[in-house]
């Protein structure tokens, strides 16, 4: 009989003791996991994802009003037109052009990826200082002392997007002493295939240029994620509209060149 309660002494001392382990390691884990920093989307928590959302709305009207406008906000040189399904005009500037009969057109915009990216930084130089001050407001707000300090950005153009790098320095300081960090160089990105409709338009402007003629048909076979339609109004301008079979987004834009003189 003393040994058998012996034996019961020993399980449970055994039980007690794995009970213990079990909740200390319960205990680390949940420590572990409340230590961890916060990589979420919580805008005010994560200055990228803050930025984000708040140029979000503003990229996607400069790279759409651009996009549809022959990469420009404001043309200055441009034919007016609209198609018989849309309901207003728009000024499509010319990325080639010549005044003259039987010759090719002249590349107007050389360098189009470079003045794209003017174009958006003009567009978007307001907007982008704003939501940096923003930025700031919202950390104050989450219990943070903040000094902000901003800089400039540029714009980046690649195959995943619109790139927004914003040079700046934010010092947080903890209300309650819980230490101060120093970020910097700041990000927001839009998503986009802008940099590659710029891409194909400089295809078919530097063909234009050189043979008078860009052939579509073909491209598309070679290239089938690109759908480009090419129109030829009354006056002999052609009318080029590319676009992104995936996402839709569209790229238009007016070309005159080896023009034939009426009569001929």
């Amino acid at each position: 009989m003393h040994r058998i309660k012996n034996k019961s002494g020993q399980v449970t001392i055994f039980i007690i003791i794995a009970v213990i382990i079990i909740a200390i390691i319960i205990l680390f884990f949940m420590l572990r996991k409340q230590n961890q920093p916060n990589t979420g989307g919580n805008p005010q928590e994560n200055p990228g994802s803050f930025l984000d959302t708040c140029l979000k709305d503003r990229l996607t009207e400069a790279v759409d009003t651009i996009s549809s406008q022959g990469g420009y906000v404001d043309p200055k040189f441009y034919k007016r037109f609209k198609f018989e399904n849309e309901t207003s005009y728009n000024n499509l500037a010319y990325l080639c052009y010549t005044q003259n009969y039987y010759v090719p057109c002249i590349n107007q915009e050389p360098m189009l990826l470079s003045h794209l990216k003017l174009e958006l930084h003009d567009y978007l130089k307001t907007d982008v200082e704003n939501c940096f001050k923003f930025l700031g407001q919202n950390l104050e707000n989450k219990g943070y002392v903040v000094e902000a300090k901003y800089n400039n950005f540029n714009v980046v153009l690649d195959e995943r997007g619109v790139i927004i790098n914003i040079s700046g320095e934010i010092d947080l300081t903890k209300k309650n002493g819980g230490g101060n960090s120093i970020e910097t160089n700041f990000k927001a990105m839009l998503p986009s295939k802008f940099y590659n409709l710029a891409k194909v338009a400089q295809e078919i402007v530097s063909q234009e240029a050189q043979f008078c003629n860009f052939n579509n048909l073909g491209y598309m076979l070679f290239y089938p994620e690109w759908k480009i339609n090419k129109f030829k109004t009354g006056d002999s301008v052609t009318i080029y509209t590319i676009e992104n079979r995936d996402s839709k987004e569209k790229f238009r834009f007016a070309v005159r060149g080896c023009v034939i003189p009426p009569g001929f």
